[in-house]
């Protein structure tokens, strides 16, 4: 299947799949369970798999096109790809060894949806600034603590927890089963965006784990935290370059049909020029995007990496915010009301600047990678809201 062939694909899926249900997904905060089920039918949640796990056997460009025009129609349930793919089952293919990939992607290619457990109350921008505590035992570590904000944590299944060493020095990210003693889902946080992705918090009691259940062993935590957040932020630049997509095709559509003072409003040039920029921010920051996701498929230096996949998603929320702006205002008072599409994309746009990396940590972390700036450990910003 070629690229166009895919993102046809993908995009006839979710217009005809996810559209109709995105009110009420938003509504309640929760996907769809039919539509789970579907996503993965659909290939769209095994995409990067190789075949021999069960999966569709793409490659990371897939994954951001396949995010990209899930976006467009719904930025919510694109949460839930993005995770699952960029973040979860993208750090498994990349840094788990043969054993966790042999236990754990079938799985996550059949029906079981993974969520990234990093997040905590006092650790966001400073996301590495853990106080979940892996406990060594017998037989392994003890978890204790407690994570928020972890998208898709409603209607997960295998959970990617970040917890600290006692003495801090060290972290480790480990696979959590959902059903593990000690594990607690909370409901869903009641946000302003974004709401299908199903966002919650997470208590750990007591849960039991292995060593050989920690990505990249034990002590990998913050590299794994670190690759895992680029290929995580290269998802986000691709979910906002489709929200703002669906965006600027909702103005056309209303422009074309809304009448004022006897003609259609896109006669208007004080709506064709906010249109006409919209439409090229877009082209702009999906070429970003797809520079960055193209670099880091060839193997680009992990610098290089750091700042393509930084800039993709710095630029990409701030063109979805703005075209879902603009939307708004060439609807008027109907684009202003909670029943209209052009509302919600404006509310979940809004989540684009600030997890994987809020405005500030983006630009503290690609300044360093610049030639000629100071010298500064870029490996530090590690950012997820």
């Amino acid at each position: 299947m070629t690229d166009e062939e895919w993102r046809d694909t993908v995009r006839e899926f979710a217009e005809q799949r996810i559209r109709h249900l995105s009110a009420e997904m938003d509504r309640t905060a929760r996907l769809d369970a039919a539509l789970r089920e579907e996503l993965f039918a659909a290939g769209l949640m095994a995409i990067e798999i190789p075949r021999a796990y069960g999966g569709r056997g793409g490659n990371l460009f897939d994954v951001m096109v396949g995010i990209e025009e899930v976006a467009r129609v719904d930025p919510g349930v694109a949460v839930t790809v993005d995770v699952h793919n960029a973040l979860i089952v993208s750090t498994i293919l990349r840094l788990g060894n043969g054993d966790l990939k042999r236990r754990f992607l079938p799985a996550l290619a059949r029906g079981s949806i993974g969520a990234f457990a990093l997040s905590e109350e006092q650790a966001g921008s400073d996301a590495l600034n853990l106080k979940t505590v892996a406990e060594p035992v017998a037989g392994g570590f003890l978890l204790r603590g407690r994570k928020k904000w972890t998208s898709s944590a409603v209607h997960a299944d295998l959970f990617l927890v970040f917890a600290a060493s006692p003495d801090g020095r060290e972290a480790s990210a480990f696979l959590v089963d959902r059903g593990a003693p000690g594990l607690t889902v909370a409901e869903p946080t009641d946000q302003l965006g974004v709401r299908a992705a199903a966002t919650a918090e997470l208590t750990l009691d007591g849960v039991l784990v292995r060593a050989v259940d920690a990505v990249g062993g034990v002590g990998a935590g913050r590299s794994v935290a670190l690759e895992a957040l680029d290929i995580g932020r290269l998802g986000i630049a691709a979910q906002m370059v489709g929200l703002a997509q669906g965006a600027l095709e909702l103005s056309l559509r209303h422009a074309a049909h809304r009448e004022q003072f006897g003609s259609r409003i896109n006669t208007f040039q004080g709506v064709q020029f906010p249109i006409a920029s919209v439409a090229t921010r877009v082209q702009a920051a999906r070429a970003l995007t797809y520079d960055a996701v193209r670099a880091v498929e060839q193997g680009c230096s992990p610098v290089e990496r750091l700042r393509m996949s930084a800039m993709a998603k710095l630029f990409a929320a701030e063109v979805a915010e703005h075209a879902a702006g603009v939307a708004v205002e060439v609807h008027g008072g109907t684009g202003y009301d909670r029943a209209h599409p052009v509302e919600k994309l404006f509310r979940d746009a809004k989540a684009g600047k600030i997890y994987e990396g809020t405005v500030n940590i983006l630009l503290r972390t690609i300044f360093p990678t610049l030639a000629g700036s100071p010298s500064v450990n870029v490996a530090v910003p590690v950012g997820t809201g």
